[in-house]
């Protein structure tokens, strides 16, 4: 079988909107880059993947693409569900016969989380892998192609995305993995990542000064 890797972003400068009410928009672009930078990294170093594509509508995000030696995809609608099955017909149009659909907000990803999920997708022949998040979502599904049902990434998305595998005749396999069930969404999650030692991105020294920052002056501000 031939696998694509697909990895949705958006535009940088609205990406982790819940994490505005305590990261600057700057901080908040450079984390979102960084980001892809690493999942990008770990897919190529990895080497499953016949391709890697990245959906989005911010050419910032497609130029990392290229310099990784992916396929930068401008995205035509902005909804994360038609960028993926976008990306999807396009991997499929161009060969593809399975993709694993991987947001780039994971900053536990491992290079064996990728070769979980490809293998647990190898080793059935018809089923649909899913690694689902800590609050319910889907942070990873890797599906034969052309999709078998349309996606449903959001709220509660990991139940969904089982029932439509189920409906549509393909055994759902879960892989339950802690690094990919971490991703960043709120700021409780923010908190999470800045104590991680094994997350080591750039810019995370800069975000945790800048909490820390927020904290005193916050005390500051109490004791007034």
């Amino acid at each position: 079988m031939k696998q694509w890797l697909i990895v949705p972003v958006k535009p940088f400068d609205k990406a982790k909107s819940r994490l505005a009410g305590v990261l600057p928009d700057a901080m908040r672009a450079e984390l979102s880059a960084q980001l892809l930078e690493q999942t990008l990294h770990i897919a190529v170093t990895a080497d499953l993947f016949a391709q890697i594509v990245v959906v989005s509508r911010d050419p910032a995000a497609l130029t990392i693409a290229a310099a990784f030696g992916a396929i930068g995809l401008m995205e035509n609608l902005a909804d994360l569900n038609s960028a993926l099955i976008q990306a999807c017909g396009y991997a499929h149009a161009s060969g593809a016969d399975g993709a694993l659909l991987l947001p780039a907000d994971l900053p536990r990803l491992h290079q064996q989380d990728l070769v979980e999920l490809v293998e647990a997708f190898l080793s059935h022949p018809r089923t649909v892998v899913f690694a689902p998040s800590r609050d319910g979502g889907t942070n990873a599904l890797m599906s034969p192609l052309p999709a078998p049902f349309s996606f449903a990434f959001g709220a509660d998305s990991y139940c969904i995305h089982r029932a439509l595998a189920t409906a549509a005749g393909f055994t759902a396999t879960v892989v339950n993995s802690t690094t990919l069930a971490f991703d960043l969404d709120s700021p409780a999650d923010l908190c999470e990542f800045v104590a991680d030692p094994t997350c080591r991105l750039p810019v995370k020294s800069a975000i945790a000064q800048h909490l820390q920052n927020a904290v005193m002056t916050t005390q500051q501000n109490t004791l007034a």
